[in-house]
């Protein structure tokens, strides 16, 4: 009976994308961002906007990003509500982090309408990547 194990492994590693490094999907998004109006992204104001507090419609009290991703995006933080873990933010910590296009876009979502009530500005991504790329 014949192998066909390696064929098969090669088949598989031809149809699985390349890792993407988190500068490459964070450079990706800035430009996308920059296309859709962005200006110059400054990582100072990124950090400003992370520690800014917002009350969201509904909410009892004011909530930051650092209040679940600490003030710290290199070190673990936990969900106000549900108390789940969550890993560093920071690529230089976490390099799993910031590495899928896909995945930042869809966290920034969910992300900026639970703490700050709305959909986040292009601009306020893209200093808030800025930012966490810096740590």
């Amino acid at each position: 009976m014949k192998n066909h194990f390696p064929a098969l492994l090669a088949s598989l590693l031809v149809t699985i994308p390349p890792a993407v490094s988190a500068s490459s999907a964070v450079d990706a998004l800035l430009d996308e961002y920059r296309g859709q109006g962005g200006g110059t992204f400054n990582a100072e104001a990124g950090r400003a906007f992370w520690n800014q507090a917002f009350t969201p419609p509904g909410a009892a009290e004011p909530r930051r990003c650092a209040s679940c991703h600490t003030a710290d995006p290199g070190k673990p933080g936990k969900h106000l509500r549900t108390g789940k873990p969550i890993e560093p933010l920071a690529p230089s910590v976490n390099a799993q982090r910031l590495s899928d296009v896909h995945e930042i876009e869809k966290w920034l979502k969910r992300n900026c309408e639970w703490t700050v009530g709305r959909t986040c500005t292009v601009q306020e991504k893209g200093d808030v990547l800025t930012y966490l790329r810096t740590l």
